[in-house]
């Protein structure tokens, strides 16, 4: 019995080897495709959320007013990080960033206080800004809101849409060269078999059971090479922060690697059980004659 055991491991492992190291490397390709993609997608909600609006508020403010606001801010579904600095904290960030003392040069210190806070990505174009701004600049003792500039809102907007959208489609026609070389591979594979196919269908094998070891072993091929797929892809990222040449969790956090992972299993399974299904029954429906063409 372990004999015949041994037998049916090599067997399986010697006509399958081809189609798994075809199939891990397209998925690999395509994992990779989806993390550039990811990544892409995360770094412009990055960079959107690095805009940052400055309330300047009237000399008579007191900083409890200040602070006051800044809680305000804080609660919006708007704001991002938020800081309230009072007169006295900017009169000390000037004098250590420039080496000047306003307040002697001037008799009086000349800042104002003011609440500076970032957005979140979702309200980053420029009417939601304005929005915003609006909002804002209704408030008593608030004289001035500082933004940037509109025609720099829209430039970056739109190059980061242009880049997260090329990259949607290059990931898209990958998605189809994978389903095609997987489709492919499989159907080799089963192509190979074809004259056992029909021997069984002569000894009065049923459809459904010819074709069900061929989906189930293709199934694990499919399984194999994701998670071969997903453990080389873990590897290098593990890797590349060892050895110090990239972090590739400042751009794709492992929560995202684990679902790029689980996709590539997924994907491995699914189009290797879809294509054996549609080769295996491609060939049951062949006459003996059409085998060889």
């Amino acid at each position: 019995m372990k004999h015949i055991n041994k037998e049916l491991k090599i067997s399986f492992w010697a006509s399958h080897f081809t189609t798994i190291v075809t199939v891990t490397l397209v998925l690999l390709l395509g994992g990779i495709i989806s993390m550039l993609w990811l990544s892409a997608n995360n770094e412009t909600r990055r960079l959107k959320e690095r805009m940052e609006l400055t309330v300047i508020l009237a000399d008579s403010i007191p900083d409890s007013e200040g602070v006051r606001l800044a809680n305000e801010i804080k609660r919006q579904p708007y704001a991002g990080v938020v800081r309230f600095t009072s007169k006295a904290e900017a009169m000390k960030e000037w004098s250590r960033d420039t080496g000047e003392d306003l307040e002697t040069l001037f008799g009086v210190n000349p800042l104002s206080p003011e609440v500076a806070f970032t957005l979140k990505a979702d309200y980053s174009s420029k009417a939601q800004i304005a929005r915003i701004k609006k909002s804002i600049e209704g408030i008593k003792g608030v004289e001035n809101v500082a933004s940037p500039e509109d025609e720099m809102v829209d430039a970056m907007n739109r190059n980061l849409a242009l880049v997260t959208m090329l990259l949607g489609i290059i990931a898209v026609i990958m998605l189809l060269i994978t389903c095609v070389l997987i489709n492919n591979t499989v159907h080799l594979s089963i192509y190979s078999r074809r004259f056992s196919i029909h021997t069984m269908q002569l000894v009065g094998a049923t459809n459904g059971f010819i074709r069900r070891p061929i989906v189930m072993d293709n199934m694990l091929c499919g399984l194999i090479a994701g998670a071969l797929a997903s453990g080389v892809t873990a590897l290098a990222i593990w890797g590349a922060r060892e050895s110090g040449v990239v972090d590739v969790a400042t751009f794709l956090p492992w929560r995202d690697f684990g679902f790029v992972g689980a996709g590539m299993v997924l994907a491995g399974v699914l189009m290797c059980v879809v294509s054996s299904w549609l080769s295996a029954t491609h060939y049951l429906h062949k006459e003996y004659d059409e085998l060889f063409r």
